[in-house]
């Protein structure tokens, strides 16, 4: 009896060791984790006054040795902006000047030349020139390579100082030197810069009852224009909708919501943004009572289509409201913060990204359209150019007969529509009519018939 008393009493301390033991290694393991994550913390923190210490050695040394007495300021200054530069094109430090020039109105004092620009591949890139602007009339492309603003190499220049560099006073000439696809050789560009006002949207009556509406820029009161568009085209039964984002380069966030919801269901999302600090991750969805939505709707994009204009086709396109025809947008959906600093200087950072309802990244990505249609066919590239070369003896005729302020505003005075010239329009039109079509067919009943 006490044999298996004895017997119990060491199988139940044995079993006691070793749940003891487990328990033990459990809690020694889960130590161990929280003390390599803050060894980690330690160590990453160690590595960042490591080259801190280097960093100040080599200001010291630049200091005391550098052939030419420089300031520390300036020293300091590069520094930051080279750290700056290592992060994205859209991350910049202002100085105090750059963030008192951001901030004051210089209405009537300033011109522009109306375009969008960022920096990529370490170029910087046209997004898209605004039409009506004295870049659209001076032959400026989405896709330009600017190299050169006024003789001065762009390739070490920050955005902030590259449309620094290209806004001054109205009337004045600025040159800048493109590399555009196609061309062996470098462009010289000369702009004569003015007051850039635009109207944020365009709309029309097409034959067979098809609305369109172009949008420029997502200004103020895009949304608000967009929606009298509308109804001048609801007062007239129209049957469907072509929504043109061609060569917009975006503009407010909020208005880009403001017009998905139009064509939206209350409480879809339209966008998110996602960044490292939970504060910057924020969802955007349809508010209010929308109109009626039910129409057939092409969204029409090409390169020159950012920011404001890839959400919302990359919302429409995600929610099965519209369909996508042109070609690739150019990819850029990132959010920066202004961050005031000391000294009255200021810091503009990259802090978040957008993504489409699907999930899907905007930036550096785009928005690939359902639908890929270039901007001419083959076939009609080489008739106009036939036609072009007929032409070109009478166009040079008259152009030196005409006044340049003239010659500028006839320019500037395009058509809404160009039917004839714009291919991408007409195969909108032709998927609105398929859509018509395909609606009218009626379901077909089979009869087997049995023998």
């Amino acid at each position: 009896m006490s044999r298996q008393t004895n017997g119990n009493r060491s199988k139940h301390s044995q079993n006691f060791v070793r749940v003891s033991t487990l328990i033990l290694f459990i809690i020694l393991s889960i130590g161990l984790i929280f003390s390599v994550a803050k060894s980690n913390k330690v160590m990453a923190l160690v590595s960042t006054y490591d080259h801190l210490e280097i960093f100040a050695d080599v200001l010291s040394l630049v200091e005391q040795n550098y052939v030419e007495d420089m300031s520390p300021n300036t020293l300091v200054d590069g520094a930051i902006k080279g750290m700056l530069r290592a992060l994205d094109p859209h991350s910049s430090y202002l100085t105090p000047q750059l963030y008192k020039e951001m901030q004051v109105e210089t209405d009537g004092e300033f011109g522009g030349i109306g375009i969008e620009i960022t920096i990529k591949d370490d170029i910087l890139t046209v997004v898209t020139p605004i039409e009506g602007t004295p870049a659209w009339s001076s032959g400026v492309k989405a896709g330009d390579r600017i190299v050169k603003i006024d003789g001065l190499s762009t390739f070490d220049m920050s955005l902030i100082e590259a449309v620094r560099h290209m806004r001054g006073k109205i009337g004045q000439p600025v040159t800048i030197t493109v590399v555009r696809a196609g061309l062996s050789e470098t462009k010289d560009i000369i702009i004569i810069r003015d007051v850039i006002r635009t109207t944020s949207v365009k709309s029309d009556m097409l034959s067979g009852g098809w609305g369109y509406a172009r949008i420029r820029n997502f200004s103020k009161d895009t949304s608000k224009n967009l929606r009298i568009a509308l109804k001048k085209m609801e007062k007239q039964n129209f049957k469907g909708l072509i929504l043109d984002l061609r060569n917009d380069p975006g503009g407010l966030l909020n208005q880009a919501v403001a017009v998905s919801e139009i064509f939206l269901k209350k409480g879809e999302l339209i966008v998110y943004t996602r960044g490292r600090s939970p504060s910057q991750n924020m969802e955007f969805t349809a508010r209010g009572e929308t109109g009626n939505s039910s129409y057939p709707m092409v969204v029409l994009v090409n390169h020159g289509s950012a920011s404001a204009s890839e959400i919302v086709a990359g919302a429409l396109q995600d929610l099965k409201r519209a369909v996508i025809v042109g070609t690739q947008t150019f990819g850029k959906g990132s959010v920066q913060t202004i961050i005031p600093l000391k000294g009255n200087a200021a810091l503009r950072l990259t802090t978040a990204k957008y993504y489409t309802p699907s999930g899907r990244q905007i930036h550096g990505v785009g928005i690939t359209p359902d639908i890929v249609v270039n901007a001419r066919s083959t076939d009609q590239k080489t008739r106009r150019g036939k036609k072009d070369d007929k032409k070109s003896s009478v166009r040079d005729k008259l152009k030196a007969k005409v006044d340049g302020n003239s010659g500028k505003a006839k320019l500037n005075k395009r058509l809404i529509v160009d039917l004839e010239n714009d291919y991408q329009l007409r195969r909108a039109i032709d998927v609105l009519k398929s859509w018509d079509i395909i609606k009218s067919i009626q379901p077909r009943k089979v009869t087997v018939s049995s023998n």
